[in-house]
């Protein structure tokens, strides 16, 4: 039974939709439950993709090949999930600051939050300090991921902070910051909860802001 699980892993790897779509399918029919195939297929998958990726063995357009696959089974185990009520790990909103049209690296920490299990609700870039709290607070979030990659718009990651401050909120919702011009020592000044250097450093510090270590 768990032969097809390492199968859907390994198609994954290659950015092998179609296969992914086909095994994934075939898990179902097996009555594998559909947390077994998220967890020890498309999610064991992507975990090795995103260790891959932090060592630099392979490169963004493999990452979103991955991705590309991770989707395809991920779109059949949705509806599964959902009635069986598998909790996700939790809520993200991911956005670049209003201001600024980067977004590859955003999107990427995107792509890896969505293949450790979290609900990402991308805001795209370009997005006012306001909508994200708006937007945190509507959908009961647990963290607000910021992007900048201009040294112009990094001062809007302090403008979302100032806001969760303003409403009380900061316990409740984390903020972690990222972007080319941003360091660590930026992250602790405007009071964010955690920088991140990179998607697959992201992931790991949304677990440990959210208590999933």
């Amino acid at each position: 039974m768990d032969a097809i699980l390492q199968k859907i892993s390994e198609y994954l790897l290659k950015g092998d939709d179609e296969k992914v779509f086909e095994l994934t399918k075939q898990a179902i029919e097996q009555n594998i439950s559909p947390k077994k195939i998220l967890d020890n297929g498309l999610i064991a998958g992507m975990n090795i993709i995103g260790e891959q990726f932090k060592k630099h063995e392979i490169f963004l357009p493999d990452v979103l090949m991955a991705a590309k696959a991770m989707y395809a089974g991920m779109d059949q185990l949705k509806p599964l999930l959902l009635k069986d009520g598998i909790q996700s790990m939790g809520k993200i909103v991911l956005g670049t600051v209003h201001g600024d049209l980067h977004d590859i690296g955003k999107n990427l920490v995107g792509i890896m939050l969505k293949g450790a299990g979290f609900e990402v609700i991308d805001l795209g870039n370009d997005v006012p300090a306001e909508k994200f709290v708006e937007i945190a607070l509507n959908e009961q979030v647990k963290v607000i991921g910021l992007s900048a990659l201009l040294t112009t718009t990094m001062t809007v990651m302090k403008e979302v902070i100032s806001i969760l401050k303003e409403k009380d909120t900061t316990n409740s919702i984390k903020t972690i910051v990222g972007g080319a011009p941003l360091s660590k020592d930026y992250a602790k000044e405007i009071g964010a909860d955690a920088y991140a250097y990179d998607a697959a450093n992201a992931v790991e510090s949304v677990k440990a802001l959210i208590g999933r270590t």
